[in-house]
């Protein structure tokens, strides 16, 4: 087994500039059927241990608490074969935060929400919210997607429609909507929000992984997926 800081630097080192070529996706029909599996498996222990130890009662509690009546924010993304899906994450921000923009954000913020998804210092994120997305806490939610097959484990980040026809071409499109989308990714473990579609790493990083999935690799962003959240590093 690599060494997690081996991996790390491996991960870390990995150029991505050449995107512009043929993306030929990876995985077998034996690789994806073990792939799903794992998904089932992992994601039904992890409900069962969170709900067993009160984790998702508590936050739920909280959160209902902090953001004035909601608990679950469902958000829809594109998932495999650019069918439409719901994700699930704990609400970090004020019930009437995506309805009223104009309240709490200015042009530019506005304007950078619509491009990016993400804002440093949101100012509709309660204090609670930005611990719960600091730690990825957030998230946990989106193991009921995993189980039920929008999600997996390991896969590029689900992104909105927006997202997905602004910021990559049309091929870049339909290669990234042959994959299922992940809890987890490289662009997560690697760079996460430090890489953005601005500076047009984010788009690299997500790609990246297409041609280069697979079980060993899967495993590497798995392990790293952890030390990532304890560091925060790139979390908003």
């Amino acid at each position: 087994m690599v060494k997690e800081e081996q991996m790390k630097k491996e991960i870390e080192s990995i150029d991505t500039k050449n995107t512009d070529e043929e993306i030929v996706i990876k995985g077998s029909k034996t690789y994806l059927f073990f792939k799903r599996v794992l998904d089932i498996v992992v994601s039904f222990i992890s409900i069962v241990f969170l709900m067993a130890t009160l984790i998702f009662p508590i936050i739920s509690l909280l959160v209902l608490i902090s953001t004035h009546g909601q608990v679950i924010f469902k958000d829809e993304r594109m998932g495999l074969n650019k069918k439409k899906i719901r994700i699930y994450k704990f609400q970090t921000m004020f019930s009437d935060a995506e309805t009223n923009l104009d309240k709490y954000l200015d042009e530019n913020q506005k304007k950078k929400w619509q491009k990016e998804r993400k804002l440093d210092d949101d100012p509709r994120v309660t204090k609670l919210g930005k611990f719960l997305r600091k730690t990825s806490l957030d998230e946990l939610p989106q193991l009921f997607n995993i189980l039920g097959g929008s999600l997996s484990l390991v896969g590029p980040r689900p992104i909105t429609k927006q997202e997905l026809e602004n910021n990559f071409t049309e091929y870049e499109q339909n290669q990234l909507m042959k994959v299922k989308p992940g809890l987890t990714g490289y662009w997560q473990v690697k760079d996460r929000s430090l890489a953005t579609y601005e500076s047009g790493e984010r788009q690299k990083e997500e790609l990246y992984y297409l041609p280069r999935r697979g079980f060993w690799f899967d495993v590497r962003i798995v392990l790293l997926t952890i030390p990532a959240i304890f560091k925060g590093k790139g979390a908003k």
